[in-house]
């Protein structure tokens, strides 16, 4: 694939990402391909996705080393111009990251030889009844010692606006669009309303809207179903409800999700994949809804969600099952699958020769 420009996002925390830094830089002057660090926090200041790639000239191919945080911060850029995104895991839980550090090379000559699979992410964006701001006298308080904010919302230009559909916003979202309280002594109280119509009325801590991949970060957290990342859903999950009925929804890509802030409720924050972008009041709304175009990841090979998962949640068997026998890590089979089963996604025979 021809790809004449990498655009590189490092955590600066870490060593090893220095160290996989210098292995692209290598690699790239080695291939003729120009080659620019994106340093979002640039001379302390956070910029739009569009002014962050575009200063590094339009990439296409967005490189991120660091842990789930630092590709989620890529892919902010990358979806922004369409560009394909590469993530190396060093970090912690690595469930978006790609290839681990000893194999930063591999995967470039992958990329440039095209031989890569490019997986589709669903991405989120949203509609709001006002452009979202961040006040003055709370943005120390959110900052959380993580760096400054993003810039106030931009609104999508090849959109219409106004009226009772409100401002459609310039973001995306990898994992999750979140409404919080801002109070520590006092919930939130929302109506949520899916596919237009009002599913219940919350006093809540949060309520999320997730995508599949965003399944297995905070709505995990807060109890939400996980979610193979090749579905297309809105998943919304209450964070500790004051009610009965605290259980996630899963919706139909087609069926937005509209949070809108009760009359006598506090002020809720608001949160685009852990980002805080904005604060809303009394009578204000959001509606969250599947964007028209996806992420681009690249992918070496078909991604073992479900073994990943099972490695990063440190999923244990129950010791009743162990004592019935140990299942094997794969569906326990040699030979090709029927004609029906055929076009189903399961695990190559492991004995095969390469």
């Amino acid at each position: 694939m021809a790809v004449d420009r990498v655009g590189m996002v490092v955590h600066g925390g870490r060593p090893e990402a220095a160290e996989a830094a210098r292995t692209v830089r290598a690699w790239c002057a080695e291939h003729a391909v120009a080659c620019k660090d994106i340093d979002v926090w640039n001379d302390g200041e956070r910029r739009s996705a569009r002014q962050e790639v575009a200063a590094a000239g339009d990439p296409g191919l967005v490189v991120t080393l660091g842990g789930d945080g630092t590709f989620l911060r890529g892919a902010r850029l990358a979806a922004a111009i369409d560009a394909l995104v590469l993530g190396v895991d060093l970090g912690r839980v690595g469930f978006l990251t790609e290839v681990p550090m000893t194999m930063v090379r591999t995967a470039l000559d992958a990329v440039h030889d095209d031989r890569l699979d490019v997986e589709q992410r669903m991405l989120l964006t949203m509609r709001a009844s006002c452009r979202l701001e961040v006040p003055s006298d709370i943005e120390a308080l959110m900052s959380y010692g993580r760096g400054p904010l993003l810039p106030p919302t931009g609104v999508r230009s090849d959109c219409e606006t106004g009226g009772e559909w409100g401002v459609p916003l310039d973001v995306t979202a990898l994992n999750d669009v979140v409404l919080e309280k801002l109070a520590r002594d006092r919930q939130i109280s929302v109506g949520v309303y899916i596919a237009g119509r009002l599913l219940a009325s919350y006093s809540a801590d949060a309520l999320l809207v997730a995508t599949p991949t965003g399944s297995t970060a905070y709505s995990f957290a807060a109890g939400g179903p996980v979610v193979s990342p090749g579905t297309e859903a809105l998943v919304f999950t209450p964070v500790a409800p004051h009610m009965t009925f605290n259980r996630s929804v899963v919706a139909a890509p087609d069926e937005p999700v509209g949070l809108r802030v009760l009359e006598r409720s506090g002020r809720a924050a608001v949160s685009i994949d852990g980002q805080l972008r904005g604060v809303i009041g009394p009578g204000d709304w959001i509606g969250v809804y599947a964007a028209p175009r996806r992420l681009r990841a690249v992918r070496l090979g078909p991604m073992d969600f479900y073994g990943r998962l099972r490695d990063r949640m440190n999923l244990t068997d129950a010791p009743a099952a162990v004592a019935d026998g140990t299942p094997a890590p794969l569906w326990p089979v040699r030979s090709a699958p029927p004609g029906d089963l055929a076009h189903l996604a399961l695990p190559d025979d492991p004995t095969a020769s390469g």
